[in-house]
């Protein structure tokens, strides 16, 4: 493969007008399919097979002309005066004064009185009143001025009123780019450039990933323009995207660099290059798709659809590297070094293994987690095992009722309703199924009234055809409380002996939420499986040890648990950290998991190939193992540090947004990213390593025998034909 790829990078570089046309001509098509057909439309990220969905379908099937008006949206004013009940007579007339202001609101259609006699919606103990305001058929921008217009009048009216607007008629969406996310990508181009010392290549690094996440994302919305795509599709597609194209970029820009500085031409550079890094960049990328495709494991429309994207992503990503890259490499030529290098090259200072600065602090830092692996070993697990703990007690939800910030007047009068009439806002629909039911339904609401976290039951609704009742159960707490979660799970369990002769089955938005979650949680379990699993093969295959493979696939487990644990203590728990302004206290995004088990695991991946290559590297060339260790860890650490310190300031950069689940991918990233680079690959594996000795490099007979050898550390280019000298003239 090696030979392969080193041919590939001299053909793109000496035939730069035909790559560069070739990649124009593909983002051209992308785009043009695109606008041919239009941006598509986005399905609702949904598990249609879900128990709760497919009672909601029968549901609609036998009670057809039930519900609300067709785009029919509500809005809550909830009264919680701070003395006084409602009713009494100088509230009352509080609160009159505000619905008749509060009727004159843009786009309403009607409201209601809470105080009616007829109507009342008033807590059971005087202290609480809700009015309802409804709105039909408001297109975005009306829905915009219209809830701007009745947050206005919840603001304007007594603070002794306690007024709170419930609901939100604008659909959630991400707040524009902040000064962090701005911070965060111009620190990772100080990085690069503080890397490479050259101004040109950290723009060509930051240049080809920027495109190939432009390429990534057109060729998704392409595929959108045909087939509708999940909301959060590109979500994971465009971080991945991004995140691997710059580490791609930077090892194979950092292995130019070094074979420059060693005396050979630029084409031969780009060859050897492309041969080497670009060799470990194919393994580390195809790892990665391998990975992102099985999420098809999780039997869930979106979730494979999310990894097939992501997978596209990182294909090009890999692509870009091998082809674009060596262009503009070849363009820059020895301008691709910095000053410094240039003119030791004009000098005639070559670069070499015995030339190489051996008092660097990464060298020292590697020389000292080999001489006390133990010490380092234990201190590194130890961090990021009380890092991990909080996971013990993650809570996942798939939609957080009542608004995305727990301070909001929308979850504060959401709270009120909650406590004060239990989750009347998202009820649970019972439907029984039997013959004869019409007459079973008084013994049916008693029955369902009388179990536990039942607040209320309605008087069933019977269907046309007399076969199907429909009930209405109000549980006592909101739909992600473990009340209504247990509830739930009782009815079904229990479907078919509460009533004699009935069938029972749930659905509603709190049960179709419940079952989604549960979906993820168990699509997640099943996903780190094949992940643990695809990540022992391949590496097996790549670096031909049994034990290197568990050692790196456990250290990925611990940093992902450190991620699950610190998100959960900081999005969760509330604990305050200095970058985070978004909402906290809610349970995380049931989605976020799987999200953080694909990004990092191809960060991961990268920083595993790119430091255990160059240390089989030095271990076939005959070094004794804690030499081939350290002589491999000094010289993959700096791009390892530069690539983790770019994705760190980044993911940094996006961890201070507002929008709270922007912040919380985010924030998993930036701390997994930490764990797996700073203390996973340059402290575990190297202890590790060192206390294994020869063995680590052990493998059956056997296996070694049927396996393919991957030429990662491209020896196959040493038997090339003699390379050109770097011409002194060209610097």
């Amino acid at each position: 493969m090696s030979t392969f790829l080193a041919e590939l990078g001299r053909f793109s570089a000496r035939h730069r007008a035909v790559v560069i046309i070739a990649w124009v001509a593909v983002f051209a098509g992308l785009a043009g399919v695109i606008g041919t057909n239009g941006m598509g439309n986005t399905s609702a990220d949904s598990i249609p097979g879900s128990r709760a969905s497919q009672a909601l379908e029968r549901m609609a099937q036998e009670f057809p002309t039930d519900g609300a008006a067709e785009g029919a949206q509500n809005l809550q004013l909830v009264f919680q005066p701070k003395s006084g009940a409602v009713t009494d007579p100088d509230v009352a007339e509080q609160i009159h004064a505000v619905l008749n202001s509060a009727a004159s609101l843009p786009g309403l259609d009607s409201i209601t009185d809470p105080l009616d006699p007829q109507t009342p919606y008033v807590s059971a103990d005087g202290s609480v009143a809700v009015a309802t305001l409804t709105y039909v058929g408001l297109d975005e921008d009306a829905q915009q001025s219209s809830y701007e217009a009745a947050l206005a009048l919840q603001q304007s009216t007594p603070a002794d009123l306690g007024v709170e607007l419930g609901g939100n008629l604008v659909p959630l969406g991400a707040p524009e780019q902040g000064v962090g996310e701005m911070l965060g990508v111009l620190a990772a181009f100080v990085v690069l450039l503080l890397t490479f010392g050259s101004l040109r290549a950290a723009g060509a690094n930051l240049l080809v990933a920027a495109f190939g996440v432009g390429v990534g994302i057109l060729g998704v919305f392409a595929y959108g323009s045909i087939n509708p795509i999940g909301a959060n599709t590109i979500i994971l597609a465009s971080m991945l995207g991004l995140a691997v194209g710059i580490d791609y970029g930077l090892f194979i820009v950092s292995r130019f660099q070094q074979e420059v500085r060693s005396g050979k031409s630029v084409d031969d550079a780009i060859a050897r290059a492309t041969g080497t890094a670009g060799t470990a960049v194919v393994f580390a990328g195809a790892t990665v798709i391998v990975a992102l495709v099985a999420l098809i494991v999780a039997n869930i429309g979106f979730i494979t659809e999310m990894g097939i994207a992501a997978a596209f992503a990182v294909l090009v990503a890999v692509l870009l590297s091998l082809t674009l890259l060596p262009v503009l490499l070849e363009t820059m030529g020895p301008k691709a070094l910095s000053k410094k290098h240039r003119q030791d090259l004009a000098e005639g200072h070559l670069w070499s293994d015995e030339s190489a600065d051996k008092r660097t602090f990464l060298r020292r830092w590697g020389t000292f987690v080999v001489k006390r692996p133990l010490l380092s070993l234990g201190g590194g697990a130890a961090v990021l095992v009380v890092a991990a703990l909080p996971v013990l007690s993650m809570e996942t939800a798939f939609v957080v009722p009542g608004g995305a910030d727990p301070e909001s007047t929308e979850r504060t009068a959401y709270n009120v309703i909650v406590d004060e009439f239990g989750g009347v806002q998202s009820p649970l629909i019972v439907l029984a199924d039997g013959a004869d039911v019409a007459s079973r339904t008084g013994s049916l609401e008693q029955t369902l009234a009388a179990l536990p976290g039942v607040a209320s039951v309605t008087p069933a609704a019977i269907s046309a055809d007399g076969d199907v009742a429909r009930v209405t159960v109000i549980p006592t707490g909101g739909p992600i409380d473990e009340t209504t979660t247990n509830l739930v799970h009782g009815l079904r369990a229990n479907g078919d002996t509460l009533v004699p002769g009935v069938t029972l089955e749930v659905t509603g938005e709190a049960a179709i939420g419940i079952d989604q979650t549960a979906a993820l949680n168990t699509a997640l379990i099943k996903y780190v499986i094949v992940i643990a699993l695809i990540s022992m093969a391949l590496l097996i295959l790549m670096f031909r040890s049994i034990l290197i493979p568990v050692i790196a696939t456990a250290g990925y487990l611990l940093s992902l648990l450190a991620a699950f644990g610190a998100s959960t203590a900081v999005f969760q728990w509330g604990w305050s950290f200095p970058l985070i302004q978004a909402p906290q206290g809610d349970p995380m995004m049931s989605l976020l998991p799987i999200l953080l088990v694909g990004v990092l695991f191809g960060l991961a991946m990268d920083y595993q190939v790119f430091l255990v290559s160059r240390i089989k590297e030095m271990h076939d060339r005959g070094l004794a193992p804690k030499d081939a260790i350290v002589e491999g860890f000094s010289r993959a650490a700096p791009m390892i540090v530069a690539a983790a310190t770019i994705m760190t300031v980044v993911f940094a950069g996006f961890a201070s947004s507002t929008f709270a689940i922007a912040a919380s991918i985010a924030f998993g990233l930036f701390v997994g990213v930490l764990a797996d680079a700073f203390i996973v690959r340059l402290i575990l594996m190297p202890a590790a390593m060192s206390l294994l000795g020869r063995s680590a490099w052990w493998i059956p007979r056997w296996l070694d025998e049927v396996l393919p050898h991957v030429d990662t550390e491209g020896h196959a280019l040493d038997e090339s034909p003699k390379e050109r000298p770097l011409e002194l003239a060209s610097i």
